[in-house]
């Protein structure tokens, strides 16, 4: 049988697939690979967008001299965002299942309009009350959403062989959109003013959306109850793979929103220098090497040494804060922004190879007959389990930014608070080697043939 006889059942609108089999190596050489790099580059341009109009408050607030805002105000500006956010990514995990991925890239992608709109009306005028920004920040919360969503969609396009580069390269594309911000923005800002800012993106927002409209497609496969996915709540996996995403992410989306006011509040002769943009773009752009990487070494080995070094970074940072050591600063945020992105793509590719073997587990006795179901089964599990994983993940961003606010406001410096996250890094370090490295752990029960290598 040639690999032209494996053609996905369309109907003639082109807006479903019913026949999706990524696993099968003929299905993927022949149709699978196209229509998926199709669906992951659109699902990538909207994601930008998303991270972009997600972080926009941690340019702005910067900005916001005329309001006379304290610096405990202004984080909490900058953490809403990463709050609403997080909650709001465990129904977006849901919605493409439920609607369609193309649907719903479509319909989010949209929905970035109403705060980028707002933002520009907000900042408009030096008179609107502190509690007019809160509500336009939070709004700013969508654009969070669009992460679980995107992940949860792609996941099923692809083998799980190539999982951890598929979901690496469209985190990352995501997670790029906060350089963008803070690349385009105080260009904006400077030239057209602040109410710019979120002005500037409505079209790309547009054309996004046009595009995911006409470029991706729904899979009727995918499709699950809320019943069903949500019985990956009762995982203990689910919940560990939590913690350790609120490490590595939790840590990016925090230290990439707050590093322009923690810059303000601990070296203001340095100004907004370009580590703003550089600590974001290295993490970004590290996330699809972290899943490379696990890929080849796995991702439970790859995930215990980031750590590792995580926590170097942040003892790095508090001796720097005091010896008031500029460059050591510098030095210590870039290896934190790097380390987080590699953990990120790490703990990405453990999520599926964690829910695929935990699916062969519940198969018992092993019924070759019944491998597909399972697959399926993983895929489901796992694209559930990624979306919960990334809500609780970026609560940490909104913990980040609080963190730093309260520990100004307390002590005058940020230490206290990195003195913490190097704890909870080697923490983290501890959960990964108890549950998925040590010898008798609950990974090793796997049988030798499901691609596992968490």
């Amino acid at each position: 049988m040639t690999a032209s006889t494996y053609r996905p059942a369309r109907p003639a609108d082109g807006r479903w697939i019913d026949d999706w089999r990524p696993d099968d190596p003929r299905f993927w050489n022949g149709p699978g690979r196209r229509i998926a790099r199709r669906n992951l580059i659109w699902s990538i341009l909207s994601e930008h967008l998303g991270f972009t109009v997600w972080t926009l408050w941690s340019v702005v607030a910067v900005e916001l001299g005329d309001h006379a805002f304290s610096t405990d105000q202004l984080f909490w500006l900058v953490a809403l965002p990463n709050l609403v956010g997080a909650l709001l990514r465990v129904p977006y995990t849901f919605a493409p299942a439920r609607f369609g991925g193309r649907n719903w890239t479509v319909a989010s992608t949209l929905l970035l309009i109403i705060p980028a709109g707002l933002l520009g009306i907000t900042v408009h005028d030096p008179d609107t009350p502190y509690w007019v920004f809160l509500l336009a920040a939070a709004t700013a919360g969508v654009g969070g959403g669009n992460f679980a969503s995107s992940m949860a969609n792609i996941t099923h396009f692809y083998p799980r062989s190539r999982q951890g580069a598929a979901l690496g390269l469209n985190a990352a594309g995501g997670n790029i959109g906060v350089s963008s911000v803070q690349v385009v923005v105080p260009w904006v800002i400077t030239g057209f003013g602040l109410a710019a800012a979120g002005l500037v993106w409505l079209p790309l927002i547009l054309l996004a959306a046009y595009g995911a409209f006409r470029g991706m497609d729904n899979l009727r496969g995918a499709s699950s109850t809320a019943a069903d996915q949500l019985r990956v709540a009762g995982s203990t996996d689910t919940w560990i793979l939590s913690v350790l995403y609120v490490g590595t992410f939790g840590s990016f989306i925090g230290y990439a929103t707050a590093l322009p006011l923690l810059i303000e509040v601990e070296f203001p002769e340095a100004g907004l220098a370009r580590v703003v943009l550089l600590g974001a773009l290295i993490g970004s752009c590290a996330r699809p090497v972290g899943g490379r990487l696990a890929d080849r070494w796995g991702g439970a080995r790859v995930t215990l040494w980031n750590f590792a070094v995580m926590a170097v970074g942040a003892l790095g940072v508090v001796v720097s804060l005091r010896v008031h050591g500029y460059p050591l600063f510098l030095g210590s945020f870039l290896l934190l922004f790097v380390t987080a992105g590699i953990g990120n793509g790490s703990i990405y590719r453990m999520i599926p190879a964690v829910f695929a073997a935990r699916s062969a587990r519940l198969r018992q006795p092993p019924d070759p007959a019944g491998e597909q179901a399972a697959a399926a089964r993983g895929r489901r599990d796992s694209a559930a389990a990624l979306g919960i994983t990334s809500a609780i993940g970026a609560l940490g961003g909104f913990v980040v930014n609080r963190a730093f606010g309260t520990s100004v406001a307390a002590t005058g410096t940020t230490g206290g608070a990195l003195l913490v996250f190097a704890g909870f890094y080697l923490g983290c370090l501890g959960l990964t080697w108890l549950r998925y490295l040590r010898r008798g752990a609950a990974t090793r029960s796997v049988p030798a043939r499901v691609d596992l290598r968490v």
